[in-house]
């Protein structure tokens, strides 16, 4: 089971508001849109259209993780299914939910997000759950090697295929969940970097001794 980034976001959205608002589940078309689409607790921030979204819907559907709901009578209604074809517990629920939703993550960051839909005891909790994941026959999530410098290793989902290893503070973009917010995230990355490698330049040429110039070409 490989699934695509936008199925993902539209599997994570449906986990997501059963348990934090099930009054309104399950959803339907329109708000399962609006769920995928929010800017708050999403990484990247999308704009998927109701074709998008309806795409993402077969395909979950094809592996039987979505169905509609048998009590929806004027219109169509969405619910999950994941815990009962992955047999998940409540706690890996929740994490895998996070880490479809807002990407790889350290378990520090997974416990303190993770307070609306489990609230785990401490940190140790939080590394049992993800390593039941990952000792599955087939393993859902995969710690990531440890980036240099930082105390915690962070973990990802394994439902969309192998994880892209990126560098250290690059923004998290998907190939087809590009938005006007992730291109502006991104240019914004390049800038920072033209002006590190600026700062590098400069100091060569003063050690060097060398006249002054231009690092980046316009």
């Amino acid at each position: 089971m490989v699934l695509s980034p936008r199925s993902l976001r539209v599997l994570g959205s449906l986990i997501e508001k059963e348990i934090v608002t099930p009054d309104a589940y399950p959803l339907s078309l329109n708000a399962l849109i609006a769920a995928s689409n929010q800017r708050s607790s999403r990484e990247p921030v999308t704009d998927y259209t109701e074709d998008d979204v309806r795409t993402a819907l077969r395909e979950l559907e094809s592996h039987e993780l979505v169905t509609t709901a048998r009590d929806a009578i004027r219109v169509a209604k969405f619910e999950h299914r994941i815990r009962t074809v992955l047999t998940l517990r409540r706690d890996e629920t929740a994490l895998l939910c996070l880490l479809m939703l807002r990407g790889p993550q350290t378990p520090g960051e997974l416990r303190s997000r993770s307070d609306r839909m489990y609230s785990f005891e401490d940190l140790a909790q939080v590394q049992s759950a993800l390593e039941r994941l990952a000792a599955r026959e087939q393993p859902l999530v995969a710690a990531l090697p440890r980036a240099p410098g930082s105390r915690e290793q962070r973990w990802a989902h394994l439902l969309g295929g192998a994880p892209p290893i990126q560098p250290e503070g690059s923004p998290s973009l998907h190939t087809h969940d590009v938005s006007s917010a992730g291109i502006d995230e991104l240019r914004a990355w390049v800038m920072r970097l033209e002006q590190r490698l600026e700062a590098v330049e400069e100091q060569l040429r003063k050690l060097s001794g060398a006249p002054a110039e231009s690092a980046i070409e316009t």
